[in-house]
């Protein structure tokens, strides 16, 4: 399972700011991160967002004003993380946390690529009727 390997960091702190949309975590290893709500909803672990039975991964569109409500300890190796949008599905585990923080910046370019390739947004707009 993902998160339970023997040189995986754990974290020592994960502090939740709703106001800022930011999980910081902190790693026994000093390393620290800040990860934005919207960057962990649009990477989420989950089949919606890594593809069904090993199919592509899906870019979620319109998730910047996405925030975390809650956080759920899973064992000794994750966190499911629930967010506002109703997602729920997907279990961080200390790896995949520690991944995300570390390639941030690459990964977030590419997910803005992706969304400019398919013409799709960060931010959902609302019609006005």
């Amino acid at each position: 399972m993902a998160g339970l390997a023997s040189d995986t960091p754990h974290p020592v702190d994960i502090t939740l700011h709703q106001a800022s949309r930011l999980l910081c975590v902190a790693f026994d290893d000093g390393a620290r991160f800040e990860l934005p709500c919207e960057y962990l909803r649009v990477y989420s672990p989950s089949a919606e967002v890594r593809g069904h039975g090993g199919g592509p991964m899906q870019t979620v569109a319109g998730k910047s004003r996405v925030n975390i409500v809650a956080i759920e300890p899973v064992g000794h190796y994750a966190v499911k993380l629930v967010f506002d949008d109703g997602h729920d599905s997907g279990l961080y585990g200390w790896d995949l946390l520690y991944s995300l923080g570390r390639d941030q910046a690459a990964l977030w370019q590419d997910y803005l690529h992706r969304l400019a390739a398919l013409g799709l947004a960060r931010d959902i707009e609302v019609s006005k009727s």
